[in-house]
Parts: structure tokens; C-alpha cells; sequence
């Protein structure tokens, strides 16, 4: 079988999808599967996040598709099944087209970009494009792909008629990290993620400076997207706690592990997730985390592996109180579990096996050529 896994970017700088669609591509690659990779601005050809999943896949099996679609699908070939990764792009339209034409059955992960407060952020826009072509591109998919019950619950909303499959984000759990605190003793918490609104930053810096922990800084890494990364430095000196915060940049790879290395507690203080790949990194690394319930985690206080409370100010700032006053053991402890928890249910294996299952069901029968259909 051959899967053409498509998304709108595998540059570092766009957050989660990068790496859960070309990990999920190396995953099926072990099960037997072609896989390749596609974004409309070549970055599966030169992505160090694609570079670095390679790693699990057998040598020169995941197919990393350089150029335009034409040149994608000429090194390629015909794909049995195309899975979109976003929506509202120009290429996920085209996409949505050419795979009808062809007889190609297309699915759809939304990635978390028709949840509510997504739908809601510049809507003029989405809306306009919902009516000329997003609806029906979405109707016309022969299925769509959910990584949480919560993404699910709301495609299914929209009334499309099209199956919906649930599978989670994967996850590799590696050996433990080594622990590198900071010789003078203090502790951190770490937000790792895009600099974005929608990721709820004010509300970190206003908890943390009606705590003031003592002995704590703030780590917040991530590429800044809409220069948001200055309004947070004004809003921390505002609030008088500027010196106790590091804004070091995008982290990936190496540097990247050395920030999940130093950390005492991981901090998303998200209004929107479909899955939040970070939270799950930072359980698979034994970190315990604070995050909302705009992002699909109540298993952290099912299992007792952090806290998970309403996007707003008062509830993350109790949740903040709650877990500096929580000792080192304990956090390390909720950390431990929080790994044991992913380990169990986040395996890539296991997730390719669902979507595995999913492509099998619907391959096409013998469609037009798609040479044609691109002319």
C-alpha cells in the first residue's frame, strides 16, 4: 500500500504536526507500508524534524517529496490513499480535487483547525472560505481523523455525513533524561510550544505573578509567531517578574531534550488543542504538567500526573499555587507516572495500527490517472 501523507509545513516553527505526521510516516514504513511525505513549500525534502525521524524507519523507505505536487507525485507514483494533515490552504483544496477526480480515497485531520476557538480566530475569512469550498471538500473526504474524543465530538457537529476515526498522536518514550538542575537551586517551569495567542501565555504571566514562587523562573520556548513574543516581555514587566523569565527561542533535537532536562513542571496554558503533542512529550519525558481544558488531558488528573483546570485566570493561578507547593519528590513521582501513562497508550505502533486499519478500508478501486487530472 502506498499512503501520501500531506501537511501544510515540516519546518520546526510549525509546532506539533510536523512531527506527528512524519513520525506516524516512519511508524507505518516499520508496518510495511510506502509512505512518503509532501508540503507545498518543499520542507519534507529538507526538515531536520523529518531528518531526525528517519531514524525509525528502515533506510530509504519513507519517501521525503521535494517541489510542487506534480514533481511529489512523478517520484511517488499513485498513491492507493492521500491523508491531508490541516484545512483552508489552497493546497488542501487542490488536493480535496484531484483525489476526487482520481478515485483516490482522501482523509482529513483537521489537526485542530475547526475546533472552536480556531473556527473563531479571524472568522471572516474561515466562513467565506467554509461556504465556497471548505464544507464540501470536508463532505466529499472519504473520512476525517480526530486525535481526541473532544475533536471528534466537535467534527461530528458539523454534520458532514463522513465516518470519523479516533486515534491519538503518538509518542516515543526514550530512556529516562538525566536531570540537570541549576547549581543555585532553582526550579522551573517550562512552556515549549509556538508563541502564539491561542496558547494562553497572559494567563502564565498573570498566575505566576500573583504567586510569585519563590525559587522559580519561567522557560518560554518557541518560534514567535505574530510578534507575540513582545507583548509577553511587556506584559512580565508589567507585572514585575520580567526578570524571572528566559525567552531562549525555538528549541528542537538536542537543545530541545536539554530544556526538558531542566524542568520541574511543564506549563500549557492553551485556549484551543485537538491533541497537544507538547503535553505529551513532556509526560513521555517525566515532567508533570499544568495545563487547561482547551487541550484534551483530563487523564492527568485521572492518573495523577498533573493538573487540568478552566482557561482562566483564577483557575491556572490555583493550579500554579497548588503545584509549587508540591515538593520535589512528589512532583518527580506525578512525572513517573505521567510517563508509565503514554508508554501505555501512546505508542506509535499502536496508533499507525489504527489509521493502518482505516487506509485498508477504503482503498480506492481503480481511479483516472492522476497525470491527467494535473494537466
Amino acid at each position: 500500500m502506498k499512503v501520501l501523507l500531506t501537511a501544510t509545513s515540516f519546518a520546526p516553527q510549525y509546532g506539533g504536526p510536523p512531527l506527528s505526521v512524519s513520525r506516524l510516516g516512519a511508524a507505518l514504513t516499520e508496518a510495511g507500508v510506502q509512505a512518503a511525505l509532501w508540503a507545498p513549500d518543499g520542507s519534507a525534502a529538507t526538515s531536520p524534524i523529518v531528518a531526525d525521524v528517519e531514524r525509525h524507519a528502515p533506510p530509504d523507505v519513507l519517501v521525503r517529496c521535494p517541489g510542487p505536487l506534480e514533481a511529489a507525485l512523478a517520484l511517488f507514483g499513485r498513491p492507493d490513499v492521500i491523508h491531508d494533515n490541516g484545512v483552508w490552504r489552497p493546497h488542501n483544496h487542490r488536493l480535496a480535487v484531484m483525489a476526487r477526480q482520481a478515485g483516490i480515497p482522501r482523509i482529513v485531520s483537521p489537526r485542530g483547525m475547526l475546533e472552536p476557538w480556531a473556527f473563531g480566530y479571524k472568522p471572516l475569512k474561515k466562513r467565506l472560505a467554509w461556504q465556497l469550498y471548505q464544507r464540501r471538500d470536508l463532505a466529499l473526504a472519504a473520512a476525517l481523523h480526530a486525535t481526541a474524543p473532544d475533536e471528534a465530538d466537535n467534527l461530528a457537529r458539523f454534520q458532514l455525513g463522513v465516518p470519523i476515526t479516533l486515534a491519538p498522536n503518538g509518542v516515543d518514550v526514550t530512556e529516562p533524561l538525566v536531570r540537570t538542575p541549576r547549581r543555585d537551586g532553582m526550579r522551573t517551569m517550562l512552556f515549549l510550544s509556538r508563541i502564539h495567542p491561542k496558547k494562553g501565555l497572559p494567563l502564565l504571566i498573570k498566575a505566576f505573578a500573583r504567586v510569585k514562587p519563590e525559587g522559580w523562573q519561567i522557560i518560554i520556548a518557541g518560534p514567535d509567531e505574530l510578534g507575540h513574543t513582545e507583548e509577553i516581555r511587556v506584559l512580565a514587566a508589567a507585572r514585575g517578574i520580567a526578570d524571572r523569565i528566559v525567552f531562549p527561542g525555538p528549541r528542537y533535537a538536542e537543545e530541545k531534550k536539554a530544556l526538558f532536562a531542566q524542568a520541574d513542571l511543564f506549563v500549557l496554558p492553551t485556549y484551543s488543542e485537538n491533541f497537544g503533542m507538547a503535553v505529551a512529550e513532556a509526560l513521555a519525558h517525566g515532567i508533570p504538567v499544568i495545563t487547561t481544558t482547551g487541550a484534551p488531558w483530563a487523564a492527568l488528573v485521572e492518573h495523577g500526573c498533573g493538573w487540568w483546570v478552566a482557561p482562566n485566570e483564577e483557575a491556572f493561578t490555583d493550579a500554579l499555587a497548588a503545584a509549587v507547593a508540591t515538593g520535589p519528590l512528589e512532583l518527580a513521582e506525578m512525572g513517573s507516572r505521567g510517563r508509565a501513562l503514554v508508554a501505555e497508550t501512546l505508542g506509535w505502533g499502536r496508533v499507525s495500527n489504527i489509521l493502518l486499519e482505516l487506509y485498508r478500508s477504503l482503498t480506492a478501486k481503480e481511479g483516472a490517472s492522476i497525470v491527467r487530472i494535473l494537466e
